[in-house]
């Protein structure tokens, strides 16, 4: 039975990688939890792609890091950092749509 990725996380969030990009921690509880979503390979650019409407040209970069059990994405910031019109100048705000993904 699917459930939310947030019961595997102990850390969710985004932050700026400089004015032009942002980027995505997400990191798991436990080894279990870490192992079944990399394998599955459910963190992918075409679930980025989709869940932030951006094309997957604009994902830099999904790195899997099992020395912390983390994913980290990096995507091209739709905005610059302080950009009119940007509504999160410290690209803080912009993990929730990562909240959603079911494994």
């Amino acid at each position: 039975m699917a459930r939310p990725i947030t019961e595997l996380l102990d850390v969710i969030r985004s932050k700026n990688a400089g004015p032009f990009e942002l980027t995505f921690d997400l990191i798991f509880k436990d080894w279990a939890g870490y192992r079944e979503v990399k394998e599955a390979g459910i963190i992918n650019k075409e679930l980025i792609s989709s869940l932030y409407q951006i094309p997957e040209e604009d994902i830099i970069s999904i790195i899997y890091f099992d020395p912390a059990r983390a994913i980290k994405i990096t995507i091209v910031r739709p905005r610059s950092a302080g950009a009119v019109g940007e509504r999160d100048v410290y690209g803080a705000q912009q993990h929730a749509p990562l909240m959603t993904i079911m494994v």
